[in-house]
């Protein structure tokens, strides 16, 4: 559990530093005007999105073929030597190149952690341990904050490099799951994404799985990473630095995912703790537009409150776990939160599309509160997990 926390901590922390370095990094390579920023950083976002996407189907595949540690091992050290050389891109596409490599390696490693927590620990047990990961994993993106607002951008993509290959030496003895190896015996397909599709009441499934966590990565997608914008058309005098940004809002984030895998273990309901989540992200978006536009600082509260509100994270992802069988579990616990990622890049175009007639700001709630309606009937459509034991096939 502790490997798979810090796994998931410097997964986070690479995560995130591409919002946090932005603006430097694009403009030491000579990109300066304010539209282009945001255009150029959006299709870089993009681009790291869709390499997770595909970067989960992959792993997620190989995790219930070969084994959650390979996963693990692989995935980290593939995103830990290309954020390394992230630091040292004189061009633009070679940033496109590295942030896509890196999106494809970060892909494998909150999956098969999860999964493999899931799996080794007894099921009352179950959904404190995926919040002690998500939790310490999540801590990853405020400390990419504080790192953020005192290191050059191409230091910071050397600390999460190094971060990552010293943490292969702590992979060194994990076990595999035990569920995983009672598997490799048996004549079941393993890790074929096409089950996710077929039958149709496995693709709902999956399906209302992603959906319900979708509002998280608008959120992500577009109030982490445009904040500076954000207040800009707020009226905020201060400029909004993205940085401080992300650090009060993951902030947020972790006070949340705590309280959410708590809340699940008393109300003893997956599903019913995402939906009071879902209904306190929709408060906590209307409260940010009414208080944030007050200061600099009302600004940088309110992102806290608003991250606290996607602080259901933690139970999505065990959520996603506990849905399918051992021969599928690695496949949709990777590829589902990664899914889940890659939403981020329609939503950013269509809230782009938006801008010019309705404004940012305007936009922006619009946005989020049709996003969070879709969360909502998803999780509503959601199996209860709870008490599910997971050493089942499917077939």
């Amino acid at each position: 559990m502790l490997v798979a926390a810090l796994g998931y901590f410097v997964d986070l922390f690479d995560l995130v530093l591409f919002s946090i370095v932005r603006i430097p990094s694009l403009k030491a390579l000579g990109i300066t005007d304010p539209e282009q920023l945001t255009l150029v950083g959006k299709r870089l976002l993009d681009i790291q999105l869709i390499g997770m996407l595909l970067g989960g189907i992959a792993f997620g595949m190989l995790g219930d073929r070969l084994g959650r540690i390979k996963v693990l091992f692989g995935s980290i050290l593939l995103y830990s030597v290309a954020n390394i050389l992230n630091a040292f891109v004189t061009d633009v596409w070679q940033y496109e190149v590295l942030r896509f490599v890196a999106g494809f390696g970060l892909a494998g490693e909150l999956g098969a952690g999860i999964t493999l927590v899931a799996e080794l620990l007894p099921t009352s047990k179950r959904g404190i341990g995926t919040t002690i990961v998500a939790a310490v994993g999540l801590s990853g993106a405020v400390v990419a904050g504080m790192v953020g607002t005192y290191i050059e951008w191409k230091w910071c993509y050397l600390v999460g490099g190094i971060m990552g290959l010293a943490l292969l030496g702590l992979r060194v003895g994990v076990v595999e799951s035990g569920l995983f190896r009672s598997t490799e015996s048996q004549n079941v397909s393993r890790g074929n994404p096409l089950q996710l599709l077929w039958p149709p009441r496995r693709f709902v499934r999956f399906a209302a799985v992603v959906l319900s966590a979708m509002p998280i990565w608008f959120v992500g997608g577009v109030m982490f990473i445009f904040g500076p914008e954000i207040g800009k058309a707020m009226g905020i005098a201060e400029p909004i630095m993205p940085a401080k940004v992300i650090f009060w809002a993951y902030v947020g984030v972790v006070v949340g995912d705590v309280s959410s895998g708590a809340i699940s273990q008393w109300l003893k309901s997956r599903t019913r703790t995402i939906l009071l989540f879902l209904a306190f992200l929709a408060a906590s978006i209307a409260l940010f537009f009414a208080i944030a536009p007050q200061s600099d600082r009302a600004f940088y509260w309110m992102m806290c409150l608003v991250g606290a509100s996607t602080g259901y994270w933690a139970v999505f992802v065990t959520t996603a776990s506990e849905q399918f069988g051992t021969n599928l579990r690695a496949t949709a616990a990777t590829s589902a939160p990664n899914f889940v990622r890659a939403m981020a890049v329609p939503i950013t175009s269509i809230w782009l599309a938006m801008k010019p007639g309705m404004g940012v700001v305007q936009a922006t709630l619009t946005l989020g509160i049709c996003c969070v309606a879709v969360g909502i009937v998803a999780a509503l459509a959601l199996d209860e997990t709870f008490h599910r034991d997971l050493d089942y096939l499917e077939r």
